[in-house]
C-alpha cells in the first residue's frame, strides 16, 4: 500500500486524492466483508442438515413461512415415512420404511437417486460436507455420497439404528438399539468410542459445547464428553425417554413416557422444573426452543407451549390425533404434523391456527424448513413440499 501511495504522489495526486483513494479502499474492504458474511448467512439459512435443524436440536429457523402455503410437489416412496428430512445443496434426503434412502430435487421433487439398505429406515439423515449419514433397521450406519448415493462406508452396531445421527468435529454420533451410543470417524467409519447404557437408545443425541446429551429407555438423561466418550453425569428422568432432547443455555428439554416433560440443568445435574400432561399421556415429540418458550407435541393429541424459565403453560392447541411430530418454530409461526393426518401452522404467541393441510394419513415425521419451503413425510409413504408457487 505504501508503494502505491508513493506512485500516486510521484504522478501528482494530492493528499486529498490519496485520502479519497484510501477511503474507497476501506469501503471496498467493508463491502467485501459484508458480501462474505451475507453469503455465509445465506448458506446457513439454505440448509436443514439434520433432524430439528442443528446439532443442539432446537428446531428454530429464521426462514419466513408464507401465510397460506401451497402444495409444491410430492414424492412417493414404497412405505410409510417416519423419519424427518435433511436438506442441503438444494437436495432433500429422506429415509422410508421401504428400506430405501432417497435424494430428490428441492425445486420439483424429482428423484435424483435411491440407495437400498437391508431394513426399514426410520433414522433421520444428517447431511454435511457432501456426505449423508443415516441409520437403518439392518443395524448399520451408512455414509453415502450426497451427489450420487454411492456408499462410502458402513458401520455395524448390534441393534437397529432408529436414531438420527449427529455430527461435530468430524465425528458422527448415533444411538442404537444395542443399548449404546456410538462415535464414529466421519471420513473412515471407524469407531472412536462407544458408551453403553441400560437399554435402547432411540432418539437423536444433541450436541453443544463439547457435550452430547441423550435420553435412553433406561430412564436416564446422559451427559457425555464428545472427545473421549466419558460420562460426566446422568439424571434420573423418572421414566424411559424415547424422544430427542433439545439443548439451550445449559438446559436440556425433553419429555418422557410417564406424562412428564422436564427441563434439566446439565451442569448441575438436576431437574429444574417438570410439567405434567393434564391427560396422563407420554411425550415422544422433541421441543422447539424459542426465546422465552418451548413448543412440543404429546400423545395426548395436544401441541403444548410452555414458558422456558418456569414450565408454566402459555397455551395449548388440540388436534384430533397423537402429536409425535416435533414442531419447528419459524420466526413467529409453529409448524407441526399430527396423527390426525394434518399439517398445522400455529401462531407462536397464542397457538391460534393459521393454516392446515389435510394429508389424510398420519404425520409422525417432523418438518424441515428452509427458504419458506416446508418438507414433511407421512404414513402414506409420500414426501410433501409446501411453499409459494412461482
Amino acid at each position: 500500500m505504501n508503494s502505491i501511495m508513493r506512485h500516486f504522489k510521484q504522478h501528482g495526486f494530492s493528499a486529498i486524492s490519496i485520502r479519497s483513494i484510501r477511503a474507497v479502499n476501506a469501503m471496498a474492504n467493508i463491502v467485501a466483508a459484508m458480501l462474505v458474511f451475507c453469503t455465509q448467512v445465506q448458506s446457513a439459512e439454505s440448509s436443514w442438515p439434520m433432524f430439528h435443524g442443528n446439532p443442539a436440536l432446537t428446531g428454530i429457523t429464521d426462514a419466513k413461512l408464507p401465510e397460506k402455503p401451497e402444495l409444491l410437489w410430492t414424492f412417493k416412496t414404497g412405505a410409510a415415512i417416519k423419519a424427518s428430512a435433511a436438506i442441503s445443496g438444494k437436495r432433500v434426503f429422506i429415509g422410508s420404511t421401504d428400506g430405501n434412502v432417497y435424494a430428490v430435487n428441492l425445486v420439483d421433487g424429482v428423484k435424483l437417486w435411491e440407495f437400498k439398505t437391508g431394513g426399514a429406515v426410520e433414522s433421520s439423515p444428517c447431511a454435511a460436507g457432501g456426505t449423508v449419514f443415516i441409520g437403518a433397521g439392518d443395524n448399520q450406519l451408512y455414509a453415502l455420497n450426497a451427489e450420487t448415493g454411492k456408499e462410502l462406508w458402513r458401520y455395524a452396531t448390534d441393534g437397529e439404528v432408529k436414531a438420527g445421527p449427529n455430527l461435530v468435529d468430524n465425528r458422527v454420533i448415533v444411538g442404537s438399539w444395542d443399548n449404546r451410543l456410538h462415535c464414529v470417524d466421519a471420513k473412515t467409519g471407524k469407531a472412536l468410542w462407544t458408551f453403553e447404557t441400560g437399554n435402547y437408545v432411540n432418539g437423536c443425541a444433541a450436541i453443544s459445547e463439547g457435550k452430547t446429551v441423550f435420553g435412553g429407555c433406561d430412564a436416564l438423561l446422559h451427559v457425555i464428553n464428545v472427545a473421549d466418550g466419558k460420562e460426566e453425569s446422568n439424571i434420573d428422568a423418572g421414566a424411559y425417554i424415547a424422544a430427542s432432547a433439545a439443548l439451550q443455555d445449559g438446559i436440556a428439554y425433553v419429555g418422557q413416557f410417564e406424562h412428564e416433560f422436564l427441563a434439566i440443568d446439565i451442569k448441575k445435574a438436576v431437574v429444574q422444573w417438570k410439567y405434567t400432561s393434564p391427560r396422563d399421556f407420554p411425550f415422544f415429540s422433541s421441543p422447539a426452543v424459542a426465546n422465552d418458550r418451548i413448543v412440543f407435541g404429546g400423545r395426548d393429541k395436544i401441541v403444548h407451549c410452555l414458558a422456558r424459565a418456569t414450565g408454566k403453560e402459555l397455551w395449548s392447541f388440540n388436534t384430533q390425533g397423537k402429536v409425535d411430530s416435533s414442531p419447528v418454530v419459524a420466526q413467529d409461526k409453529v409448524i407441526v404434523g399430527s396423527e390426525d393426518g394434518r399439517v398445522y401452522i400455529l401462531a407462536l404467541k397464542d397457538g391460534a391456527k393459521l393454516w392446515s393441510y389435510e394429508i389424510g394419513s398420519p404425520v409422525d415425521s417432523s418438518p424441515a424448513v428452509i427458504d419458506g419451503v416446508v418438507v414433511i413425510g407421512a404414513g402414506d409413504g409420500v414426501l410433501y413440499a409446501f411453499g409459494v408457487k412461482p
